[in-house]
């Protein structure tokens, strides 16, 4: 009898958490599928935009500028 209750107890306790963990394993995986489409979907930036792009655009010291020169 003690066996039978033990297995019972195991469906009881067991049968949420492998609902659980079969619920985030496909949910994981749709929104791994639903970023890959997303990333595909982007188009590559183009490269005369990226020769536009310097640090004294961006607001960034240039040159050499060291704390002990203050």
């Amino acid at each position: 009898m003690t066996g039978v209750l033990g297995l019972l107890d195991l469906m009881i306790a067991g049968a949420p958490v492998i609902i659980f963990c079969v619920w985030q394993l496909v949910s994981v995986n749709r929104a791994i599928a639903k970023d890959m489409v997303a990333r595909d979907s982007l188009a590559p930036p183009d490269a005369a935009s990226l020769e536009g792009a310097s640090p004294e655009g961006a607001g960034h010291a240039v040159g050499e500028h060291r704390l002990d020169d203050r």
